[in-house]
């Protein structure tokens, strides 16, 4: 069912009002059986005739107003002005009612079918036309007290006609806004589950990339490095294969199930700051990866800047561990002219056996966003003799 459909009253009338040839037809028979009763005459002193004409001869304008009945909803605005003029042709001849109706009816129909906007005009004009009805028959009539009459039963009509159809339009405003309220309301509803459902993604992606991906990284280079320190095939060394291969299986599971965790990826919190680096750099120095850390900022950061230098720290000493096992690293952390500078300086070392450990490039990139989101930038990529150079700018105070 349509939204019209509940909009529509249930009532006879309306369902009769719903279909323009079932209205004509009511009204053409109305025309009949008040023409057979001799019905007219209603307004005889406005009368232009000589004499008073036979009832019959009201259908005259009836019949086409009631065809104007047809145009109502295609064109209700024509229709009504058609219906207009018979009715004041039957008004200033046999004085039929009909016709009348039918102006009250389109008039009903034009005005449900406007806006506010056009609401308004539409009052303007129906003032305006009692209005010239009052002087019309005055001028035709010469007596006031005919005059009053007929303005107060013309402005009753059609201001009560108006006044209807525009309670029934604004009625169905006010029910399609509730309607697009609770729309809305449970677009937002929908919305705010899709949002708690990805923050609790991307904090599962976060912990497993920034946490136990770390954890078997380190178990992989360390069984690594032990293999490497004897060629004897003994038990211990096959063990230490079997631990080597089943941590470099887990972390390609993991790396899968981060980039579907992820999937309609956004940024989200890192928890380590510029307090955690020196944790950082001896948890590398435990992996095989010699760090020296030089700290030049003074005094506290800014959350947001805080938490991006430690991040970018802690990305960069994962990579240095991933891909140059055994690798001389420096970081720096410098601040001046009201910008914090991060360097991670990664010189030697030696990748591993298995390319499984190889980063796909999202950590950089993340960090990347973030640094640009601050106001910053960070550019990673290989520098003079040899030397990989992670370096970052982030504005002290957040935002460039």
């Amino acid at each position: 069912m349509t939204t019209d459909e509940h909009d529509r009253p249930r009532t006879v009338l309306a369902a009769a009002a719903a279909r323009p040839w079932a209205s004509a037809l009511v009204y053409l028979l109305l025309a009949v059986l008040f023409a057979a009763l001799g019905w007219s005459g209603m307004w005889s002193s406005l009368s232009l005739l000589s004499e008073r004409a036979s009832a019959w001869y009201a259908l005259v304008p009836a019949v086409p107003a009631c065809a104007a009945v047809l145009l109502k909803h295609r064109a209700p605005g024509l229709g009504l002005a058609i219906a207009s003029a018979l009715a004041a042709a039957d008004l200033l001849t046999v004085g039929g009612l009909v016709p009348l109706l039918v102006v009250l009816e389109l008039l009903h129909a034009r005005v449900v079918a406007m806006g506010a906007a056009g609401r308004r005009r539409a009052r303007d004009v129906v003032v305006a036309s009692v209005i010239a009805v009052v002087v019309a028959v005055l001028a035709i009539s010469q007596d006031v007290r005919v005059t009053v009459m007929v303005g107060l039963q013309i402005g009753a009509l059609l201001g009560f006609s108006y006044w209807y159809a525009n309670s029934v339009a604004q009625s169905r405003e006010l029910v399609r806004l509730y309607r697009q309220r609770a729309e809305s309301a449970e677009r937002v509803v929908e919305l705010d589950r899709a949002a708690a459902v990805q923050g609790e993604r991307d904090r599962m992606a976060r912990e497993l990339h920034d946490v136990v991906a770390g954890h078997i990284s380190a178990v992989a280079i360390r069984s690594e490095a032990a293999l490497g320190a004897s060629g004897e095939d003994t038990q211990e060394r096959r063990a230490l294969r079997a631990v080597r291969d089943a941590s470099l299986e887990a972390h390609g599971a993991l790396r899968s199930m981060i980039q579907v965790l992820r999937s309609g990826e956004r940024e989200f919190e890192v928890p380590p700051g510029r307090s955690r680096v020196a944790e950082l750099v001896e948890h590398a120095n435990a992996s095989g990866v010699r760090v020296r850390l030089i700290d030049e900022i003074a005094g506290e950061l800014p959350a947001p800047v805080d938490q991006a230098v430690g991040r970018i720290v802690q990305e960069a000493l994962a990579n240095s561990v991933r891909h140059a096992s055994g690798a001389e690293v420096e970081v720096r952390l410098s601040g001046a002219r009201d910008e914090v500078a991060v360097e991670v300086l990664s010189r030697g070392g030696s990748a591993l056996e298995s390319p499984s450990l190889t980063g796909s490039g999202m950590g950089l990139e993340l960090l990347a966003e973030r640094a640009r989101a601050l106001g910053g930038e960070l550019s990673a990529g290989p520098g003079e003799a040899g030397v990989w150079v992670v370096r970052a700018r982030l504005p002290e105070g957040g935002a460039a």
